[in-house]
């Protein structure tokens, strides 16, 4: 840790926020593709939908030592010849192929085929009906093995 950022203290990521097109679409197409429920705000509180991605109580496939409620993220070099250089939101799934069915069942499209992530799992990038990108991965529950 550099002296500069000594005293910052690390801040978690804690939300996510996605445009929306058509309210209805997007609610049914990540209700369907993923199981997220969802609750409308309203004119008042500016049209926002508030998503649930895990029920009460539930640990998503996370590092144990990351703390409860948090989304940790990587960064990635800018490579102009590589698809989807933006911002992503990565969805865990138990089944990467039984989503992207899911995905494409509900008006999404899948972008490649998976990727396999040595150590951490397998990984592909989808088009929301709203023409958002995001990703999905399978995690790689196995520890990754040891080197002696």
């Amino acid at each position: 840790m550099s002296a500069s950022t000594a005293a910052v203290p690390m801040c978690a990521v804690v939300h996510f926020e996605m445009p929306y097109k058509d309210r209805e679409r997007a609610e049914r197409f990540y209700a369907a593709a993923f199981g997220w429920t969802h609750q409308f705000l309203g004119p008042q509180m500016g049209d926002y939908v508030l998503v649930s991605t895990a029920p009460p109580g539930a640990r998503p496939p996370v590092p144990p030592e990351a703390a409860l409620g948090s989304i940790n993220g990587g960064l990635f070099p800018f490579k102009p010849d590589w698809p989807m250089q933006h911002p992503s939101v990565v969805v865990g799934v138990p089944d990467i192929r039984a989503a992207m069915q899911r995905i494409r069942a509900a008006g999404g499209e899948v972008i490649g085929e998976p990727m396999a992530i040595p150590g951490v799992g397998e990984y592909v990038v989808f088009r929301d009906t709203e023409g958002n990108h995001n990703s999905m991965m399978q995690p790689d529950m196995a520890p990754p093995e040891c080197k002696s």
